[in-house]
């Protein structure tokens, strides 16, 4: 039995490659959220639509304010990842999973859906990972340990596509894979494949998953990612849905396993509301058996991550006000490069924030049908249902194809004659159909088509002891194949950086020691990005490269992103890592306060005119002191130091809190130690609290002054709270 993984350990890949040929999957098929019905309670909140909580998680950043509470969106949450090498996968997927992701889609490489046979061993992928049965195993295994920590099942996805796509089916199906893509007509419109050899081989891999209890998704959306105009196809986006749930449902797929992936046709800066919301609608209308896996368009993602996130922050608010099973989270930099690890994170937390923001937003507000929403969902509707009576008309699917019915840029009925139009007889794996005898019988389960079993035989595969998806251990491991493009090579490579004491920053895969430098060059866009290149060169980053720039005004400049590469690294062993504070509870920093009475004087010391810093540490509006009940004398800036030592023996202060951000020749510890030396002159050091800060201030400088406490950067009211509280009792 594996020991679970501790929060603070690294996943060791080593060991999960380690026994592969012995590992099977604990459970498999599709775990859906548990959405308790009177809703979840979470710190001062009641939430209508959410999840039960992780046991382990990451908030959003604003959580800190809020108990630290986590709500869980009551769908299913994706997140897609395709860095090419699956050992950096999983530890991506950890990432994700302590985020609230509990669907992980492994994007195949780029081709894979061309091969005619299964991969083996774990060859580095481009674009994608290459499916294969050891990366599924390591992955698979990987996800039982992080599912574990976090408490919550992980879902497991990739693709079934391809005249392959029954032997990965089935190796899905033995390796514990929870859902899948599989849809006849990408095959057909957008691999070539011909299209009956296309429907016979659905026809067998939708079998084999239902078997597996494989949650399928389609992929109609690909129609609205390649047509020229992708608000103009729904009525065939719609149609392409019909025909893929009714093929899957005759191939024996439960209702509640199939899934329609619904990617809104239009984005900003088009009214996308007008076109998106009344075709969720009509697509929730008409197919209100299935599940609804709802996604971004990736056909309008550009270079600028913002713009992604906000596009996909309306598409989750579409969701909510419609359906969502299952929320995607598109990574929003796949427009520019491969997603990189903390964007996978972004793009979680997209809709955790956004689905947090908005819970119970059908309780407050109610979509109106009676107006031009349901007129338009009705047109869209009526549209789609002449698509399909003339597809009927025509002859039937096939023959529509033939005549380029499909991605089409028109709106239906209208036809511009650009779809795209395929031979029957023609494409990959033609005329490779053979009919089966009638008495042919093959002893495996979940064989779709004729099987004539024997009389009193209950499974086809009793006659052999036992198919693979009954008797894992009939299935043949293979480890490697290639001896140079393997994963224990590459491992060999990165283990100074995942487990030894070398450290490099990273987005994709370990010690890739890739950054991301973002500047406002004030040139235009012919000059900007070449000068962003040149700095980054002399910044010592290797093939610098721009991935992103904004025009801010014609003359007036540009905001560039340019990515580079450092070829050094960092022992940790060097560095000095600073002893953490402790914090102590609120809840006991303002008893403690209101016990004491606690009163400080503060002010800017010496010649210093600057104020905002210290002000937002006292003033309650910035989470100052005040927030806790903390009293405060302001004595402005430039105050001489003596004039604070006094001030705070007329009030009866228990604290003295200097900042002092001038530090020419040392001025600021200059300022530090005449607090310090006063104070003991006139015989209150062991009365009052002295504490300093600034912006050039350490917390080191403390014992080197003779104060109590120092801080810099980043010092919010409480941290000044908790050092005086822990300084009060030190007194007593």
């Amino acid at each position: 039995m594996k020991k679970p993984i501790k929060p603070e350990e690294k996943l060791d890949i080593e060991d999960l490659v380690h026994g592969l040929e012995n590992y099977h999957p604990p459970r498999k098929g599709w775990t859906w959220r548990i959405k308790p019905a009177d809703g979840v309670e979470m710190g001062p909140f009641h939430f209508k639509d959410m999840s039960t909580p992780l046991k382990k998680s990451i908030g959003l950043p604003a959580s800190k304010y809020f108990d630290f509470i986590d709500p869980q969106p009551s769908c299913v949450v994706t997140t897609e990842i395709a860095s090419g090498r699956f050992e950096d996968d999983i530890r991506r997927m950890r990432m994700a999973a302590w985020h609230g992701a509990d669907h992980l889609m492994v994007i195949r490489t780029t081709g894979q859906s061309h091969i005619d046979g299964l991969l083996e061993g774990t060859p580095e992928g481009i674009g994608g990972v290459p499916i294969t049965r050891k990366q599924i195993r390591a992955s698979r295994k990987a996800c039982d340990l992080i599912e574990e920590e976090v408490g919550r099942p992980i879902n497991f996805h990739s693709y079934v596509s391809g005249v392959a796509g029954p032997e990965v089916a089935v190796l899905f199906a033995e390796e514990g894979i929870n859902g899948a893509h599989q849809d006849p007509q990408y095959n057909v419109l957008y691999r070539n494949v011909n299209m009956y050899r296309s429907f016979v081989d659905a026809a067998e891999a939708k079998h084999v998953m239902a078997g597996a209890r494989i949650f399928q998704i389609d992929g109609a959306h690909n129609a609205n990612a390649t047509a020229k105009a992708g608000w103009l196809v729904m009525p065939e986006l719609m149609v392409q849905h019909g025909i893929n749930c009714a093929f899957s449902v005759a191939a024996g797929m439960d209702k509640q396993l199939i899934g329609l992936s619904t990617v809104p046709p239009n984005s900003p800066p088009a009214p996308k509301l007008w076109y998106d919301l009344p075709y969720a609608v009509a697509l929730r209308d008409f197919f209100s058996e299935y599940k609804m896996r709802a996604q971004q368009n990736t056909r309008y993602i550009e270079a600028d991550i913002e713009e992604a996130i906000r596009t996909h922050t309306v598409d989750t608010l579409i969701s909510m006000l419609t359906r969502a099973d299952v929320q995607s989270t598109i990574t929003p930099d796949e427009g520019r490069n491969v997603p990189w690890h903390y964007n996978n994170i972004r793009g979680v937390q997209t809709v955790k924030q956004t689905w947090a923001a908005l819970d119970g937003i059908n309780e407050l507000l109610t979509l109106r049908y009676d107006g031009p929403l349901g007129e338009m969902a009705r047109d869209i509707k009526e549209r789609a249902v002449g698509f399909l009576e003339e597809i009927i008309e025509v002859g039937g699917y096939f023959a529509a194809v033939e005549r380029g019915f499909f991605v089409d840029s028109a709106k239906y009925p209208d036809r511009n004659g650009d779809g795209i139009a395929r031979d029957g007889a023609g494409g990959v794996g033609a005329d490779t159909l053979v009919p089966r005898d009638p008495d042919y019988m093959a002893p495996v389960c979940d064989h779709f088509g004729n099987n004539a079993l024997p009389d009193g035989l209950n499974k086809p595969c009793d006659l052999i002891g036992g198919c693979t998806l009954c008797d894992p251990s009939k299935i043949v491991f293979i480890d490697e194949l290639d001896p140079d493009d393997n994963c224990h090579k590459r491992l060999e490579t990165t283990r100074p950086y995942r487990t030894g004491g070398k450290i490099k920053p990273e987005v994709e895969w370990a010690g890739d020691g890739i950054v991301l430098v973002q500047l406002f060059v004030p040139e235009n866009e012919d000059i900007a990005p070449v000068y962003a290149v040149e700095m980054a060169k002399k910044m010592g980053l290797g093939d610098p490269e721009v991935i992103n720039i904004q025009v801010m005004h014609p003359s007036e400049g540009c905001f560039v992103e340019v990515k580079g590469r450092v070829d050094f690294e960092i022992d940790r062993s060097s560095l000095k890592i600073p002893e953490k504070e402790v914090m102590l509870p609120e809840d006991e920093l303002r008893r403690v306060v209101k016990e004491v009475g606690l009163k400080v004087v503060a002010g800017t010391v010496g010649e210093d005119e600057h104020s905002v810093g210290l002000r937002e540490i006292l003033d309650i509006k910035h989470g100052g002191i005040e927030k806790y009940g903390v009293k405060y004398h302001y004595l402005g800036t430039s105050v001489p130091v003596d004039k604070l030592v006094d001030a705070a023996i007329e009030t009866g202060a228990h604290a003295i809190l200097i900042s002092t951000i001038i530090s020419h020749n040392d001025v600021h510890r200059a300022q530090m130690r005449k607090l310090a030396e006063l104070c003991i002159e006139k015989g209150i050091r062991d009365k009052v609290i002295l504490i300093a800060g600034g912006t050039q201030v350490n917390r080191e400088m403390a014992k080197e002054t003779g104060l109590d406490a120092t801080f810099g950067r980043g010092t919010k009211g409480v941290h000044v709270v908790n050092a005086m509280v822990k300084a009060l009792r030190s007194m007593r």
